[in-house]
């Protein structure tokens, strides 16, 4: 596995992103979208995970070399990211990746805020293969009934933001709409796959939701 940095336009200014790259060559690519805190060293991990497993991995930086220090810092960088200016950025970092590295197949994923993105992205953006949200918002429901792409949605039930009525929103709108969407549920808080932070960890769904989503990446893509 190697990494190396992504730059690219957008309609906004320039930005980057972390990617790593397999030790094969694949045409299989996965976007990981960052959590609130940025583009830091448990996101880089998070894609040269993927590459381990065969995927070019590529996390783009949506704060544009910003890393949050503490949540304060993180919840107001996150709240002065502009929607528009976030999927913009996602979508060139895709345009990018596929002429660069001639990628036929991406898959989304992202955790927290970057699970928001991964989601919408998956509804408003072309391109995506299969999509892997965790634990972020949902969108409104005439954005939501747009998605085509097959997404395993993953929530925790014990997480007071993306609660037990948002996720019952969710599965709601999926049954009337017909959409593919698979929830996948666990025993756990929010951000419990993420390593860095012991107070919400959980191996267990960690290792289970690692297995689930990378299994059905190789399958969708």
């Amino acid at each position: 596995m190697k990494s190396e940095t992504l730059s690219f336009d957008t309609a906004n200014r320039a930005t980057s992103g972390y990617v790593a790259l397999p030790e094969n060559s694949t045409q299989k690519a996965v976007i990981v979208v960052q959590e609130y805190w940025g583009l830091n060293d448990h996101i880089k991990d998070i894609a040269d995970r993927y590459a381990d497993e065969g995927f070019i991995a590529i996390a783009p930086d949506l704060y544009r070399g910003r890393v949050a220090a503490n949540p304060d810092e993180a919840g107001k960088m996150m709240q002065a990211l502009k929607l528009e200016d976030g999927l913009d950025i996602i979508k060139n970092a895709v345009e990018t990746a596929r002429a660069k590295y001639d990628l036929s197949h991406f898959g989304i994923t992202g955790f927290c805020m970057g699970g928001t993105y991964a989601l919408r992205a998956a509804c408003e953006l072309e391109g995506f293969s299969a999509a892997a949200p965790f634990y972020g918002d949902i969108p409104e429901e005439d954005v939501l009934k747009k998605l085509t792409t097959p997404t395993i949605f993953v929530s925790a039930t014990k997480d007071g933001w993306i609660n037990a009525d948002k996720v019952a929103a969710l599965e709601d709108a999926t049954e009337r709409y017909e959409l593919p969407i698979t929830s996948i549920k666990y025993e756990a808080d929010h951000a419990f796959f993420n390593n860095t932070r012991p107070e919400v960890y959980n191996e267990t769904a960690a290792r289970d939701a690692w297995a689930l989503i990378t299994g059905f990446f190789s399958d969708k893509l």
